[in-house]
């Protein structure tokens, strides 16, 4: 069930706000729809819902807020547009991926595809799909974590007749096993074959909350739309020709030309209009949305024939099946009319006029008992009692309104098993595996070349790394993998496709730079082995001795891919770009380096001499294997130029990372 009070965006500098008070319940095993034009507050009111925008007001689903759901995904299914994922990824790698990021089953994938009917179309990617098939891999994603609420934005936007039936039967039997579903539409003909309860928005507020009964039979009435230069004394003709025969007829002034006549025939208005010769420029029977306007035109002309006009000028003659959009009135024949209460209740006064279940714009907010600000009185310190006293006195008999409580708009939550759905990320589509292999191949063609050319160190030739690239292919490639880790959640956001971004969640974080780590070592490993081997085959055993210093060089070269791959990962995630960490990878060696040679440049008066051996006399025990003479190496490669600045990028990076994602938390 949801909940939704006193739901209000904040308003723009010059402009009311686009959601003004809008309370309404949806419950459990009936869908219910949002009605309402175009830009009248009903995607505001679902980002207001799902915490998504700043504002005022409260949604409770199954009797709790959102941000206090420990898994949101498995309480609401949301779908907000089409579905963020990559093109070139599979419709069940889609799904699967999203399976690792909710903490289900990937089995559970399969499932929803033969819910939707995708089964057929699971091996297809997702920029080939239709509009339709977009719109059911959406509900798919929507579904996938079996949520017990489904919240969904226009879903049938552009698809086709076909398409839309499948869709409303899904939503109805998705109510029918006791979900609880809310849709907005534009569109009073979906609302009504669809939905149990409709709620209608106009300009950000409430006008109706009615059952789909009570909402065809006042809203989706069939009528005679007339355009006439003449609308307003045609309307009084109208008027008086149906209070003569003794008709119900009920005319509403939709603008300065248009009339909508409700309990007639356009056999009769015709027959009128050319009694009187009133010039009719359209005549058409219409089924369809009445609207607002109603509701407004008949409280405007109670007003106008209570304020002593004459009865005759009055254009609702009879409410006759619309006179429950209004409140108790006198017809100009002096017959009472039941047209929001009983008629035995009181008689409101004309310019309290609304229709039935409709919402005034003055109706005030009441608040939860949690939410309850506590009076002024006890608020204030003061040693007056009597001051005290008439303070208090004067707020019981003044009640202020209380304002809703704010919204803040929640943090998306990272995945709950962030390595399984980095790993699944990643090879799900071919940019990595094409990535690799271009470097494999630019790598054993440079070392061939090089050997040819001569005079280049052995290590520099196994690593195809020449003297005139600031860095090897194999580090620029894995730094490359590492930017696309970021990079491409922020191009498309499929794990927080409501939001178009991506959580800065440190455990999305550690499990990138592991997977980039993996997969830069198995570049860099693959690198060597190539290069070996194919200088083996072309030039013989000359080029591919082992070196003495195997180990040290070994550690070197594998810290510096890994090094390159977590500088891509760190600049994307800060700069939300791809180009942007391959560009903090290639700046270590071209603007880092010769900085550090700088502050470096100069005699030294002391140097690290012997430090192996102060290691092993600052533990308290000796180091098994050798350990001190490990981390004399790690020191050396990082007192190293390249080292050194690889190591300042790394550090610089991860604390920008840190203090923008505690940041965001803080706020």
């Amino acid at each position: 069930m949801i909940q939704a009070t006193g739901l209000t965006s904040n308003a723009r500098k010059g402009s009311p706000p686009a959601v003004d008070d809008v309370s309404f319940d949806a419950r459990a095993g009936r869908v219910t729809a949002l009605l309402g034009a175009r830009r009248s507050g009903k995607t505001t009111a679902v980002r207001l819902m799902l915490e998504l925008q700043q504002g005022r007001g409260v949604t409770y689903f199954r009797g709790r807020p959102l941000h206090r759901i420990a898994h949101p995904a498995r309480e609401v299914g949301v779908l907000l547009g089409d579905v963020p994922g990559h093109p070139a990824r599979t419709v069940r790698g889609h799904l699967r991926m999203l399976c690792s990021a909710a903490g289900v089953p990937v089995r559970r994938a399969d499932d929803v595809l033969e819910v939707v009917g995708l089964v057929s179309l699971r091996e297809e990617r997702l920029g080939t799909l239709s509009r339709g098939m977009d719109r059911r891999l959406g509900l798919a994603c929507a579904l996938l974590a079996d949520p017990h609420t489904l919240v969904l934005d226009d879903p049938a936007a552009g698809l086709s007749a076909r398409e839309s039936r499948w869709l409303h039967g899904t939503l109805r039997e998705y109510a029918a096993l006791g979900g609880t579903v809310l849709f907005t539409t534009d569109d009073a003909r979906e609302a009504a074959r669809v939905a149990d309860r409709v709620v209608t928005l106009d300009e950000g507020k409430v006008v109706a909350d009615q059952g789909v009964a009570d909402f065809a039979r006042t809203r989706l009435r069939p009528r005679v739309a007339v355009r006439s230069p003449h609308a307003a004394r045609f309307g009084v003709l109208l008027a008086k020709e149906a209070r003569t025969a003794k008709r119900s007829v009920e005319v509403v002034t939709e603008d300065g030309s248009r009339l909508s006549v409700y309990g007639s025939t356009c056999a009769d208005v015709g027959d009128i209009a050319f009694r009187h010769g009133i010039l009719v420029h359209q005549l058409a029977d219409e089924i369809g949305d009445a609207g607002p306007s109603v509701a407004a035109s008949v409280a405007t002309e109670n007003r106008s024939s209570n304020s002593g006009g004459d009865a005759e000028a009055r254009t609702d003659a009879h409410t006759g099946p619309g006179a429950e959009t209004g409140t108790d009135t006198e017809t100009g024949t002096g017959t009472n009319v039941q047209t929001g209460s009983d008629s035995d209740g009181p008689t409101h006064p004309p310019a309290a006029a609304t229709p039935l279940n409709v919402l005034t714009p003055t109706s005030t907010f009441v608040p939860l008992a949690d939410a309850m600000s506590p009076p002024a009185a006890q608020r204030r310190a003061t040693s007056n009692g009597r001051a005290l006293e008439a303070e208090s006195a004067r707020e019981t008999s003044v009640a202020l309104p209380t304002l809703p409580p704010p919204i803040t708009v929640r943090t998306a939550r990272g995945p709950l098993r962030p390595v399984r759905y980095e790993l699944r990320r990643a090879t799900g589509i071919a940019t990595g595996h094409v990535t690799g292999a271009l470097v494999l191949a630019v790598s054993a063609v440079l070392s061939v070349l090089l050997a040819r050319a001569g005079h280049t160190p052995q290590p520099r030739l196994i690593a195809a790394w020449p003297q005139v690239l600031p860095l090897p292919p194999a580090a620029l490639g894995a730094g490359l993998l590492g930017a696309f880790a970021f990079g491409e959640e922020f191009r498309h956001p499929a794990l927080a496709a409501d939001r178009g971004t991506v959580p800065r969640r440190l455990g999305l974080l550690a499990a990138k730079l592991l997977v980039g780590a993996a997969a830069a070592l198995l570049l860099g490993v693959l690198t060597v082995v190539g290069d070996a081997a194919l200088l083996y085959l072309v030039y013989g055993s000359e080029l591919t001795q082992v070196p003495a210093e195997w180990l040290s060089l070994s550690a070197s070269w594998l810290a510096l891919v890994v090094g390159c791959a977590w500088a891509g990962v760190l600049a994307s995630g800060l700069f939300r770009s791809t180009a942007a960490g391959l560009a903090a990878v290639v700046a270590v060696p071209i603007i880092i380096v010769p900085l550090v040679q700088k502050a470096l440049e100069g005699p030294s008066v002391r140097t690290a001499a012997g430090l192996p051996g102060r290691l092993r006399d600052l533990a308290l025990m000796d180091w098994p294997f050798g350990i001190e003479r490990f981390a004399a190496a790690g020191l050396r490669m990082i007192t190293q130029p390249v080292g050194g600045a690889l190591m300042l990028s790394l550090s610089a990076l991860l604390c920008a990372y840190l203090f923008t994602a505690l940041r965001t938390r803080v706020r």
